[in-house]
């Protein structure tokens, strides 16, 4: 059936809007099924889409299998989730080699870290990949897979992700989080519902070989954050240590090696896309919120 037949369902998206989208009936296909995929699935099953997803368990398509290629070749929309191995192959792509598809949409999830290091200053979609650590290197490698393999693709680089369940309230109540001194330094933070609320604006509005940043635009010092947090729960701000301390892991020092500040224009101007959360504070507040409203209740 075509786009323009499917009853359009309006939700009460998790950005502050509600949206009328058109995905009745549309078989979706879910490759890997991580925090962002899963706080996707509910939306999708009410706006009437039908959802296959790969699993490492029972409930889901064994991945890499003959059902997994078959669901790939039938699905409309494709979100790719798993992320590329250490080895620098890209997964889902050697799971579907040969594998054709008629999706209108295929969705990457890619991270801002193959922008590397900008010292600060801001990065835009149309600036070429510098990625300065493996991982970002290993990322910006299957972003051009992706779209070479599949034109339909659509790339997010996201940037840290938080929300429900990764929040530092349960670090800072136990004495756990500690502020690493790295002057200059500022984090780009997305929270998964603004993500999610990204995803189907695209998905409404497919636009093939398109990239978008998807952040809050407002980064900010790590330090900044937990001190905002461990007020917003009534404890003491956590111990800084600094940056070279032998107790700051190799993996840690890493984290801070990059600074950089990502734009998201794009996705607003192109899909329409408002964020609930436009900063960490709001966001915080609400993961604050409803865990509250959980042990009231």
């Amino acid at each position: 059936m075509a786009d323009t037949m499917r009853p359009r369902v309006t939700l009460q998206l998790p950005g502050a809007y509600e949206r009328a989208i058109a995905l009745d009936g549309t078989k979706v296909l879910l490759l890997g099924r991580g925090y962002v995929a899963r706080a996707l699935e509910p939306h999708l099953r009410k706006a009437g889409a039908v959802l296959r997803h790969t699993s490492r368990d029972e409930s889901g398509l064994t991945f890499g299998s003959d059902a997994m290629r078959d669901a790939f070749t039938r699905a409309d929309i494709v979100l790719v989730s798993v992320p590329p191995s250490r080895q620098g192959a890209e997964p889902s792509l050697a799971a579907l080699a040969g594998v054709s598809s008629r999706a209108r949409w295929i969705g990457y999830l890619s991270a801002t870290s193959v922008y590397g290091d900008r010292r600060g200053q801001w990065a835009f979609e149309g600036e070429a990949p510098t990625p300065g650590l493996s991982r970002g290197i290993r990322r910006a490698d299957a972003e051009l897979a992706w779209l070479e393999a599949y034109p339909q693709t659509q790339i997010f680089r996201l940037a840290g992700i938080y929300g429900p369940g990764r929040a530092p309230f349960a670090r800072l109540r136990s004495g756990e989080a500690r502020i690493v001194e790295a002057p200059g330094h500022v984090v780009n933070r997305i929270h998964v519902d603004d993500i999610v609320s990204a995803l189907l604006a695209s998905m409404e509005r497919p636009s093939p070989q398109d990239i978008y940043n998807i952040a809050d635009g407002h980064p900010a010092p790590p330090g900044e954050v937990l001190r905002f947090a461990a007020d917003l729960i009534g404890v003491s701000p956590p111990q800084t240590v600094a940056l070279h301390d032998p107790s700051v892991s190799a993996m840690a020092r890493s984290f801070y090696a990059e600074s950089k500040r990502v734009d998201a224009s794009r996705a607003r101007w192109r899909l329409g896309w408002q964020s609930r959360h436009p900063t960490y504070r709001e966001g915080l507040r609400a993961i604050l919120s409803a865990m509250e409203d959980r042990t009231t209740r």
